[in-house]
């Protein structure tokens, strides 16, 4: 799939390029850290990778959630975009040329739908038999994530939630957009041309990413509605728009367990159960046929 602004580089081998720098962006990253983490906390690197924080490093924590989802997600994309192609961010998908504002209700609908797929998706990770020793394991790994998140979000004034609402809600979405869909999905749909194969591959890397047992098969679920929203729209803001929808979602639930007095914690290691939210793959599948349709004609409109 390639323009006249292409530089005849493989978009295979740029999804492999890509994948190369994120790792050593992530390295980089994690240089800068560690001298940030020191300097403001006087602890050492160790503690923070043992997961040694505390209220207190509420500040530090967020501006180390910038600095790697800078230098590891949206640094590496737009380089690699420079090496492909010479208008790189036109080659992520950042023009919002083609967006109408009618098909920001899909966009809302569609997430709905597929916030009860992924619960249902969760219910059936629950449920499914552990051996003790990796049961162990996630459970550290997801006690380690629900702390640190609970550190950088810690939503006590009005002032925490709207800090919250950009640092672990939009800014993340953004980043992990431009990567994962601008980026990896991007490139592996121009290499192969098989835009679905891509989708279902990219979701799966995307779901590692989180280093999560008990969410993985609902955030591969997330990552292909977010993947098929890029896919059809040729622009990453609708699947950002999606992402944030998301993680907005997640810190006012945070927020409204602080305004009660309640831990936190509590409010992320609640369980639900909802097999049911499988069936909404139905409506699902629909109000993606309505947004396909209607993306195609604002792209007509403009060619």
């Amino acid at each position: 799939m390639y323009d006249n602004d292409s530089k005849g580089t493989s978009y295979t081998g740029g999804f492999f390029m890509l994948i190369a720098f994120v790792i050593g962006g992530a390295f980089f990253a994690q240089a800068i850290n560690n001298l940030i983490w020191t300097g403001m906390t006087g602890k050492t690197p160790q503690q923070l990778f043992d997961g040694s924080i505390t209220a207190a490093d509420a500040t530090v924590m967020r501006i180390i959630q910038v600095v790697n989802a800078l230098f590891s997600f949206v640094v590496p994309t737009i380089v690699t975009a420079f090496m492909l192609h010479r208008k790189p961010l036109k080659l992520i998908g950042l023009e919002t040329r083609s967006m109408q504002l009618k098909q920001l209700g899909l966009v809302i609908l569609i997430f709905g739908a597929a916030l009860l797929v992924s619960t249902g998706l969760s219910s059936v990770t629950q449920v499914i038999p552990l051996s003790p020793s990796n049961k162990a394991y996630f459970d550290m790994l997801e006690e380690r994530y629900n702390k640190s998140i609970s550190v950088i979000v810690n939503p006590k004034t009005v002032i925490d939630y709207i800090i919250a609402l950009v640092v672990m809600g939009f800014f993340p979405a953004f980043c992990e957009e431009v990567v994962f869909r601008g980026g990896l999905q991007n490139f592996l749909t121009r290499g192969l041309k098989k835009p679905w194969l891509a989708i279902i591959i990219v979701s799966v890397l995307f779901s590692v990413m989180h280093f999560s047992y008990y969410g993985f098969l609902s955030r591969v679920a997330l990552g292909m509605v977010l993947g098929v929203l890029y896919y059809y729209s040729g622009t990453i803001w609708w699947s950002v728009i999606a992402h944030f929808l998301n993680n907005a979602m997640a810190v006012t639930i945070l927020y409204i367990y602080a305004l009660q007095g309640k831990p936190i914690r509590e409010a992320m290691e609640q369980e639900v159960q909802n097999f049911w939210g499988l069936l909404a793959i139905v409506p699902l599948a629909g109000l993606f046929v309505l947004f396909r349709n209607s993306t195609a004609r604002s792209k007509r409109r403009l060619e």
